[in-house]
């Protein structure tokens, strides 16, 4: 794993901040982390342009970020991105298209180790949504203990108008955060949510009208436990989150040959060719 100290692409400006920031990637750099010495809260930044689009390395990068920072004992993270207008894309539909099975198995069990990563960390965490979040965007937002989003955006899991059908893994943490009423008929609908309609739902927590006031406003959230005694507070969140994170160890290899087999049926292939298809015209025009 290879770290360099380097300049912020999108700094948090307005944000009075002692920072040391490194690039997480042997090569990519897709990650970036920032820490601050005074809070100990780390700001954990996907930089893969355009979109942020779950490929296999970017996955990893997320996973090994989470454990580091647990390693280092932060004592908060926020989740974030380098762009202004998308918070991650989703999972890269390359990945998926007319894939080599060995690269998609070893893909989705390293999308397995990421959902368990986040939603069972130790420490603490944050989204800060400052774009929009559909589909594996709006899984790794809802990991986290609270979300702070941007206007204008959306956010939701539209793998149904895809033919694809939400592995649990998917459909976990978002059912953990919404009523499930609520939730199946998001979930079926293939529904993407604006930033008010997440809001009076419960998907996000807060609005925030600027990247610099989400900062502010993720912070004030990781600060409410200052005075909690952090070992306490990770078991407590275990108490409720333990039963979703064993369960996907248990099914975990069962959870892959599903998803393996569900994604290299001839029509999902079809569906998913037609939108890159869809998604190079747009690119000419």
């Amino acid at each position: 794993m290879f770290f360099q100290i380097t300049k912020a692409a999108t700094p948090l400006t307005g944000c009075r901040r002692q920072l040391i920031l490194r690039s997480l990637s042997s090569s990519t750099n897709n990650i970036q982390i920032e820490v601050d010495n005074k809070t100990g809260f780390a700001t954990v930044s996907m930089n893969r342009p355009p979109v942020n689009l779950l490929n296999l390395e970017l996955i990893n990068s997320l996973t090994r970020s989470m454990k580091e920072m647990e390693q280092n004992k932060s004592r908060g993270i926020i989740l974030t991105s380098t762009s202004n207008s998308v918070f991650s894309g989703g999972l890269d539909i390359k990945e998926l298209y007319r894939p080599d099975v060995q690269r998609l198995r070893e893909f989705w069990t390293a999308f397995q180790d990421m959902w368990l990563a986040w939603y069972g960390s130790a420490v603490p965490t944050a989204a800060l949504i400052n774009g929009h979040s559909p589909a594996g965007g709006c899984v790794l937002a809802t990991c986290c203990e609270y979300r702070v989003m941007l206007p204008k955006f959306t956010i939701g899991l539209n793998e149904a108008k895809f033919g694809l059908v939400p592995p649990p893994v998917v459909r976990i943490s978002f059912k953990n955060v919404l009523p499930l009423r609520i939730a199946e008929l998001a979930l079926c609908q293939g529904k993407l949510f604006t930033s008010n309609d997440a809001l009076n739902i419960g998907l996000i927590d807060e609005l925030a009208k600027t990247k610099e006031e989400g900062y502010e406003k993720c912070v004030k959230f990781l600060q409410t436990f200052r005075k909690v005694d952090p070992v306490a507070r990770s078991l407590t969140k275990q108490q409720f989150r333990g039963k979703d994170l064993d369960d996907l160890r248990k099914g975990k290899q069962k959870d892959l040959n599903d998803f393996v087999e569900h994604v290299t049926q001839d029509d999902i292939q079809m569906r998913l060719g037609l939108y890159l298809e869809q998604l190079h015209n747009r690119k000419k025009k």
